[in-house]
């Protein structure tokens, strides 16, 4: 069976102002995909031997001898390896672990925008590169009115397959945000928008409001070079440069 993505009714939304977020980095101050990995393996779905597959690039980013993306990449493709075969139902209970376990441990930033804005009735949707069951059951329980992310195929038998869905999607996230917006007729006027990483660039371009949050050294200089806000929250302080 195919997981789809399912789409409100687009008589409410039309007109509502829309605000994206990104989740790993942004709103989450870990990554959904990482933590899921460690606790796949944990309770032995994985074999413990896959840590060796990331092991390196995660040591040289712990030393900041390497990039993060260099270590998420190397989550990636064990994830993408491992997960193949395993029953559906046994991954979601890991998700739920997962989600229970980490659920407060956000960015005291971005949970009040998001607070803020839930108020001032924007349509908050979250778009990540982690599995849509992780941003779901995370994104949920803040506020979020819809959330995107990878989509593996599940089959009869409720085996998680190799197949992703909507990959092209998701992996540029202003293509989904392009297709989300046309469907529902939301307003991009007084838009925002926050990411964290150069791959966020495209969809925070189509915002009225980019923000910047804890940005890597990329997006960084292009945010400082077409104005847009940055926003740091290092330990109990947050200031924008």
């Amino acid at each position: 069976m195919k997981k789809n993505f399912k789409q409100p009714s687009s008589k409410k939304l039309a007109g509502r102002k829309v605000a994206i977020f990104d989740i790993d980095g942004t709103i989450f101050r870990s990554s959904l995909l990482s933590e899921a990995t460690e606790a796949l393996i944990q309770e032995g779905v994985f074999s413990a031997k896959v840590r060796e597959k990331y092991a390196k690039e995660l040591k040289k980013w712990i030393e900041r001898k390497g990039p993060y993306e260099d270590y998420m990449w190397a989550i990636v493709k064990v994830f993408d390896k491992e997960i193949e075969g395993v029953k559906y139902d046994t991954y979601l209970k890991v998700v739920k672990k997962v989600v229970a376990f980490h659920q407060n441990r956000v960015y005291c930033y971005t949970r009040d925008l998001i607070s803020k804005l839930k108020k001032e009735n924007y349509y908050l949707i979250a778009i990540s590169h982690s599995p849509r069951e992780l941003v779901e059951e995370f994104a949920k329980k803040i506020g979020f009115d819809k959330m995107y992310g990878r989509l593996r195929e599940v089959d009869k038998k409720g085996v998680i397959t190799s197949q992703q869905l909507f990959l092209d999607l998701i992996i540029d996230k202003s293509k989904m945000l392009k297709v989300v917006v046309e469907r529902h007729g939301l307003a991009l006027r007084g838009s925002i928008g926050v990411g964290d990483t150069d791959s966020d660039i495209p969809f925070l371009k189509m915002m009225d409001h980019p923000i910047c949050f804890n940005p890597n050294q990329k997006l960084f200089r292009y945010a400082k070079r077409v104005g847009w806000t940055v926003v740091v929250e290092r330990k109990d302080v947050i200031y924008k440069i």
